[in-house]
């Protein structure tokens, strides 16, 4: 099997295992506090984003990842537990090299255009 085609499936049972557990986290923080807030979806980019903290910062730092385990848990597990944590991995990779005004352009581009595109995407199927 060709390498490209092994890092693929080591992804997608990755994204597999990653949304699975935000649907079981995310369901169980709504049930346990309900309310209007989706206490589920925040609960699971906080976890999500310190998920790829530790791994990143403390793991692959160190040299304790090995590729297929990085693309696994880092691109796969996290990036289907949630994309946010790999938005919030990139706003501080940049404020970590200094790049404050791109960090910055960074959040305010996602938070807006995402919203502004599901806005769009309501709209258009409305």
């Amino acid at each position: 099997m060709k390498p490209y085609v092994i890092k693929f499936f080591i992804v997608f049972f990755g994204a597999g295992f990653g949304g699975s557990f935000r649907y079981v986290i995310s369901a169980a923080a709504n049930r346990l506090f309900g309310g209007y807030f989706p206490l589920g979806t925040l609960s699971v980019n906080i976890i999500g984003s310190f998920l790829l903290g530790l791994l990143i910062f403390g793991l692959d730092a160190k040299s304790l990842l090995g590729n297929e385990m990085k693309l696994f848990l880092a691109i796969g597990f996290c990036g289907g537990f949630t994309t946010f944590s790999t938005f919030s991995f990139e706003t501080i990779m940049l404020i970590r090299h200094t790049e404050y005004f791109i960090a910055g352009m960074n959040i305010i581009l996602n938070l807006f255009l995402t919203l502004f595109a599901l806005y769009l995407a309501y709209i258009i199927t409305k």
